[in-house]
């Protein structure tokens, strides 16, 4: 069997602030061998990792991220809200991830976050700091926008694209076919064991979201997926290991 990729979902987020240092570290510690993570684009045109468009959630404050500079982003504090353990944790730059992945064999998957801000040049931006890493071969791109991922696979037809998607869809590995796609990244109740097995006859690998019970892990492990993105990537490398 083919390993199975063990995708930290926005790093351990189940264990610590999701989408900080601390979370893409501790994931490895954990033994993930993938991290998932957002990708969006500050004001003066620097690539953050964060999830929401606004800085509420996890800093606090009501702000876009598209109205702050990366010195701004820097100056929020974004550890506190999920444990006071973590309070001075900040949002990284997409280098600090690179750096800390550049001489590991860690898959990263950098979801492009432009279904409400349309950032400009997002993709050329996110494939020229991959190239200049050299970690083309170990990045996915996905996103819910798939105008983006197409956008995406003709500027780098050698970075792999993976296809957001929440119900649905038929037939599914012929969508990716056509728009160019690698995978197929669905919510772990779009898909059923007969979907994963015909999109593997068609070479179309399924990498589901967000799964953090390890009878959900077990069930989609044995209908024959690639790649599991989950919270506790600890739960997951211990049913991996058993």
């Amino acid at each position: 069997m083919t390993e199975i990729i063990n995708f930290a979902h926005r790093g351990a987020a189940g264990h610590c602030p999701e989408n900080t240092m601390i979370s893409f570290t501790r994931a490895l510690e954990f033994g993930a061998t993938g991290i998932e993570t957002d990708v969006q684009m500050t004001k003066d045109g620097r690539l953050v990792l964060i999830h929401d468009e606004t800085l509420h959630r996890t800093a606090g404050s009501p702000e876009w991220v598209k109205d702050l500079t990366l010195d701004d982003i820097k100056s929020r504090e974004v550890g506190s809200w999920y444990h006071d353990d973590f309070r001075g944790e900040r949002i990284p730059a997409l280098e600090e991830l690179l750096d800390l992945v550049r001489g590991k064999d860690t898959i990263v998957n950098l979801e492009l976050k432009n279904g409400i801000v349309l950032y400009p040049e997002l993709e050329y931006k996110v494939v020229e700091m991959v190239r200049q890493y050299g970690l083309s071969e170990r990045i996915i791109i996905s996103s819910f926008n798939h105008y983006s991922l197409v956008e995406c696979k003709r500027i780098a037809p050698e970075i792999r694209t993976g296809i957001l998607y929440m119900e649905g869809i038929y037939e599914p590995w012929d969508y990716a076919k056509r728009i160019g796609a690698d995978a197929l990244h669905a919510f772990k109740h779009a898909l059923r064991p007969e979907l994963v097995a015909a999109a593997a006859i068609e070479g179309v690998p399924y990498h589901p979201f967000t799964v953090n019970e390890q009878y959900e892990m077990k069930a989609l492990i044995e209908a024959g997926v690639a790649g599991i993105i989950t919270d506790y990537p600890d739960r997951l490398a211990e049913l991996l290991s058993s």
